[in-house]
C-alpha cells in the first residue's frame, strides 16, 4: 500500500507535506528551518515544549469498553473515556493533522523479539519525531521496508480540545484505546506523554496477557552476567547508583522480566538535566551531542552553552538520546534474570537501615508501597519531611491494580534465587535537619558488597518495627550505622519516629489491603505498642 493510502486509512488526508522516517540530520534541519529549536555548543538540539513541561496525570484517560471494563484499575490513576467520545475526538484530531505538515516515524518497543511492538508515531513537529527516534528502538532499513504498525500514536500539540464538546477535563489530553490500539495526544507538546503512553500499554499487555512483569526501573549487568535491577522514585539516587562504570547498562527506566530475561522496553534515555555536570554525571553529560534533544533548558547569557542550573522554565529539564550514546550500554538491551533487586528510598526521617534484606512478602509489600520522602525545599510548601508513596514505583503508569504487579513479582522471586534489598539513601542519626545524609561512598560500598555476594554469609539482626534483616557488618562501611537506632542519641525518639513512619505505611496500604493476599500483608511493619520495651 502506498504511503499516502496508509495515511488515508488512518483518516489523515494531507493537504500539506508529510515526511516519512526522516533521518536525524533532516529532523534537526527541519526544526531549525521552522524556528522551533536551536543548536547548543555541543551540537544538541534545544527545544521548548510550551505550556506543559511535564506530564498531566489528571488528563490521561483509557477508553472503557469490553476489553478494559473489568481489567483496568479505574479511579484516581485511570480515568474512563467512552468509545463514542474517543471516535469523535479522533476524527477531529486527524482532520487537524490533515491541515499541517506531519512527520511519521516507525519505531519499536521491547528489546526481546517475542514481545516487540511495532509503533507508528505521527507528530506535528520534526523534533517530536526526533524524540520518537531517540527513545524507542530503531528498525533496520530492511525492517522498515515491510513495517506494519500494531499501535498508533497521534501527537497534535496545537490541537486544543473543547472540554464541553470533547468530554475532556481541559484543552490537553492523552487517551489510550486498547481495542483500536491508538494513543491520542493533544494540547501538549511535552514528549514524555509519548514515552509514558507506550509504557502504560506495555504495563497492561505484558502482565495481563503474557505473564511478564513490567517494571519502572533501571537495570545493569556485570561482566559475569549478573543482572541487577534498581527501583526508586525521583531523588533516591537510581540514575547515579545504576550508572556503574564496571557494569554495562541494560536500560535506565522501563523493563520487562519474563521467565528468562530482563529486557529494556526502549532504545534510548530521557534523562533529567537539572544541575547536570561532567563531574556528577559524566555519561549523561557526554551524551548531550548532535542527535540529542534537549527540552526546556536555558543558556548562559549571549552564548550557546546550556546553563543546567537554570530552572526558570522548569526543574524538569530533559535530554532524550539513543542508548548507544552511553558508552557501556549493551546491545541488544537484554540480561538474564536478576540476581539482586534494589529498592532505593530516600528516608528523610532517618528510620530505615542503610541496607536491609527483604523476604518475598516484604518485597511485595514494599513494592506496592513505593516509599520515599521529600525534604524541605524540594517543592513549594514543604517545610518538613513528607512521605511519598507511589505503587510499584510507578503508580501513574499502572493500568492494572498494583497487587497484580506485586503478585507477579512474588512469582518471579520464588522462581529465581533473587536477593531483594531495601537501600536507604537518605538520613541517619536523626531526621532531615538533625541527622546526616548517608554518604554516597557508603551506599556504593553496600551495593557492591551485595552484588559481589559479600553479604551472603554474615550475621543479620531484625529491625524491631519493620522486620527487615540488617547486616551487622559490611566492608567499607562503619558497623555502627548499619542499625539506624544506634546512630540516634535519643533511642526513645527513634522508636517513636519509626512507629510514626510505620503508621503512615499502614495508612497508605489501606488502599490495597482488600485486594492483597496474605503473603503481601505479612510484609507490613508491626507498630510497637509499648515503646519502653521496644
Amino acid at each position: 500500500m502506498k504511503k499516502i493510502e496508509q495515511l488515508h486509512t488512518l483518516g489523515i488526508h494531507p493537504t500539506k507535506e508529510y515526511f516519512w522516517n526522516l533521518p536525524v540530520s533532516k529532523l534537526v534541519a527541519h526544526t531549525l528551518q521552522k524556528g522551533q529549536g536551536v543548536l547548543t555548543n555541543t551540537g544538541a538540539l534545544a527545544c521548548n515544549t510550551g505550556e506543559f513541561t511535564g506530564r498531566s496525570p489528571k488528563d490521561k484517560y483509557i477508553v472503557k469498553d469490553s476489553i478494559t471494563e473489568n481489567s483496568v484499575w479505574w479511579g484516581d490513576v485511570n480515568h474512563p473515556f467512552s468509545t463514542e467520545d474517543f471516535d469523535s475526538l479522533y476524527n477531529r484530531v486527524t482532520a487537524s493533522l490533515s491541515e499541517k505538515d506531519i512527520y511519521i516515524k516507525d519505531v519499536q518497543a521491547g528489546s526481546k523479539k517475542e514481545y516487540q511492538l511495532n509503533v507508528r508515531v505521527i507528530t506535528e513537529t520534526p523534533w517530536q519525531s526526533l524524540f520518537a527516534n531517540n527513545l524507542f528502538l530503531r528498525p533496520t532499513e530492511k525492517e522498515l521496508e515491510t513495517f506494519k504498525h500494531e499501535w498508533l500514536i497521534l501527537a497534535a500539540p496545537e490541537f486544543k480540545a473543547e472540554p464541553e464538546r470533547d468530554k475532556t477535563r481541559q484543552q490537553n489530553f492523552t487517551i489510550i484505546n486498547f481495542t483500536k490500539k491508538v494513543i491520542l495526544i493533544g494540547g501538549s507538546a511535552y514528549t514524555g506523554e509519548i514515552k509514558k503512553g507506550i509504557f502504560s500499554i506495555l504495563n497492561y499487555i505484558l502482565p495481563h496477557d503474557k505473564n511478564v512483569l513490567s517494571m519502572h526501573c533501571s537495570a545493569n549487568i556485570g561482566e559475569d552476567g549478573n543482572t541487577a535491577v534498581f527501583f526508586g522514585l525521583s531523588g533516591t539516587g537510581k540514575t547515579t547508583l545504576s550508572a556503574d562504570p564496571s557494569r554495562a547498562l541494560i536500560g535506565d527506566d522501563e523493563h520487562g522480566w519474563d521467565s528468562e530475561n530482563v529486557f529494556n522496553f526502549e532504545g534510548g534515555c530521557y534523562a533529567k538535566c537539572v544541575n547536570l555536570s561532567e563531574e556528577k554525571e559524566p555519561q549523561i553529560f557526554s551524551a548531550v551531542r548532535f542527535g540529542t534533544l534537549l527540552e526546556n533548558v536555558r543558556f548562559y547569557k549571549n552564548s550557546d552553552i546550556v546553563d543546567y542550573d537554570n530552572i526558570d522554565v522548569t526543574e524538569n529539564t530533559r535530554a532524550a538520546y539513543p542508548i548507544n550514546f552511553i558508552d557501556n550500554a549493551i546491545n541488544p538491551s537484554i540480561g538474564g534474570a536478576p540476581k539482586n533487586i534494589f529498592f532505593l528510598t530516600c528516608d528523610a526521617f532517618g528510620v530505615l537501615p542503610p541496607i536491609s534484606k527483604l523476604t518475598v512478602g516484604q518485597a511485595m509489600y514494599h513494592f506496592i508501597s513505593g516509599y520515599t520522602a521529600k525534604v524541605a525545599g524540594t517543592e513549594a510548601g514543604i517545610t518538613e519531611p513528607q512521605t511519598t508513596f507511589s505503587a510499584c514505583f510507578g503508580e501513574p503508569f499502572l493500568p492494572l491494580h498494583p497487587t497484580k504487579y506485586a503478585e507477579l513479582l512474588g512469582q518471579k522471586l520464588k522462581g529465581n534465587n533473587v536477593n531483594v534489598w531495601l537501600v536507604n539513601t537518605g538520613w541517619s542519626g536523626g531526621a532531615y535537619g538533625v541527622g546526616e545524609r548517608i554518604k554516597l561512598s557508603y551506599t556504593r560500598a553496600m551495593i557492591t558488597a551485595a552484588l559481589e555476594g559479600k553479604l551472603d554469609q554474615i550475621e543479620y539482626v531484625e529491625h524491631s518495627v519493620f522486620g527487615l534483616q540488617m547486616p551487622t557488618e559490611c566492608q567499607g562501611v562503619p558497623s555502627n550505622i548499619l542499625n539506624p537506632k544506634n546512630t540516634w542519641k535519643n533511642k526513645q525518639e527513634y522508636d517513636e519516629t519509626a512507629n510514626k513512619l510505620a503508621s503512615q505505611f499502614s495508612e497508605n496500604f489501606k488502599t490495597y489491603q482488600s485486594f492483597a493476599n496474605d503473603e503481601i500483608r505479612s510484609g507490613a511493619p508491626k507498630i510497637v505498642s509499648n515503646l519502653q520495651k521496644a
